[in-house]
């Protein structure tokens, strides 16, 4: 059964400005958990920039689908999104990871980021 669906599309350009001016690591440690943020120091600028763009997009798509938004209920490192072995986003870590599970899609463009999150109820086994 569905529980909710989110999606969000963010502007690349917001966090090159942040870039420039020396606040994107600032933002991305806002915004990534310290396993995210660990994989985001592996990468050069401009991935780094798709990378966080995606992470913001997805935890805004996420707390769409949970009715919530971004808030009280829900925040930035409540929910982690890292990739499998097939290079893949997954949600390992979100509120609902007992009762739900949570599927994701996240794209680039040059200057945007779309994601998508599912929440659909687990089966009783």
């Amino acid at each position: 059964m569905l529980i909710g669906l989110g999606n969000d599309v963010a502007d690349i350009k917001r966090e090159q400005e942040m870039l420039a001016s020396g606040r994107l690591d600032r933002f991305a440690e806002r915004v990534l958990t310290p396993e995210e943020y660990r994989v985001y120091a592996t990468f050069p600028p401009r991935r780094r920039l798709e990378y966080v763009t995606g992470r913001f997009s997805a935890k805004e798509s996420y707390a769409k689908a949970l009715g919530t938004g971004i808030g009280s209920h829900v925040s930035f490192q409540d929910i982690e999104i890292l990739n499998d072995e097939q290079g893949r986003p997954v949600i390992t870590k979100h509120p609902l990871i007992d009762q739900a599970q949570a599927w994701i899609s996240i794209s680039h463009t040059t200057d945007y980021v779309t994601t998508v999150v599912i929440l659909e109820k687990k089966e009783d086994d």
